[in-house]
């Protein structure tokens, strides 16, 4: 389509030029009346034969499109994605409810199998973008929508919302996580296991402060009384890359940070500043370091 174009457009804009160098030298020389005709009829026959050929390229766009998009057949994995103000909710559909696996601004999946996400929002218009695989999608909200993507080669491909949200557009980043079958699996089995009973006094207190205080609210942990979901799962939160939808990596100063005061990392976030003695806060830290 490109070499085709290129010729196209050299051909048209060649012929315009003849046109327009013609009737500069019109009044100069009375023949070269002649040769603007001849160059305004080139024009006209270059017109005629372009009409067809984008006619024909816009058959053919859509045909290759449509192919591009087709579901390919077979069972897929099926992953729903859910966009929010301002990060990803990533859940793995499974026919055995306590197998469905729930996380956030990560989604691992297996090298060399199609997969299929279902996109929808839960506030406003996001877009779904990961460019090395797959093109954008917009999440509407009231609206599903889906798309798949396959990753040939391991790898940690970034994506990015790609329609402007509010505030905090720019933060709101996910990561795929393409690895072996084998690999996945594991993470997979791994992701169904819940959270790990402490086995120190430290997480065991920090246990305490996270089901006790505003963290419960919102948050869910599997196998403990916190189960809110107003904001992401944090059942394996310590297996995660990064903080705050790709915001800050994912250690423990930043985590400290990011739960103390979330507003200056991510004005607008709708998380708010959690007041906590760091007796507590440290407790806190070390109960979220364990859940891996």
């Amino acid at each position: 389509m490109v070499a085709v174009s290129v010729v196209t457009y050299v051909l048209v804009v060649g012929a315009l030029f003849a046109v327009i160098r013609n009737r500069r030298n019109a009044a100069d020389d009375p023949a070269s009346s002649a040769r603007e005709d001849r160059a305004e009829r080139t024009v006209k026959l270059a017109v005629l034969v372009v009409i067809p050929v984008l006619f024909l390229f816009l058959i053919y766009n859509f045909a290759v499109a449509r192919n591009i998009n087709r579901m390919p057949a077979g069972p897929l994995l099926t992953i729903d994605v859910t966009g929010h103000q301002w990060w990803w909710e990533v859940s793995y559909e499974d026919p055995v409810p306590h197998n469905i696996v729930r996380t956030a601004n990560e989604i691992h999946i297996p090298v060399g199998r199609t997969v299929m996400i279902k996109l929808a929002s839960h506030d406003v218009i996001h877009s779904f973008w990961v460019p090395n695989l797959s093109g954008k999608k917009d999440l509407l909200p009231g609206h599903k929508d889906a798309l798949w993507i396959r990753a040939d080669r391991p790898g940690i491909y970034r994506g990015q919302c790609a329609e402007f949200c509010g505030l905090q557009h720019s933060k709101m980043a996910l990561f795929v996580v393409a690895e072996p079958a084998a690999e996945f699996t594991k993470w997979i089995q791994h992701q169904r296991e819940p959270a790990p009973t402490p086995t120190d006094s430290i997480s065991a207190q920090g246990q305490v402060v996270f089901e006790t205080g505003p963290c419960a609210m919102c948050h869910t942990i599997a196998s403990t009384r916190a189960a809110a979901t107003v904001g992401p799962d944090l059942t394996h939160i310590a297996s995660r890359m990064t903080l705050a939808a790709g915001s800050l990596p994912n250690t423990r100063g930043n985590l400290g940070g990011w739960i103390v005061d979330p507003q200056t990392i991510k004005p607008g976030a709708k998380m708010p500043a959690n007041s906590l003695a760091p007796k507590d806060l440290q407790a806190l830290l070390a109960y979220l370091g364990t859940l891996k």
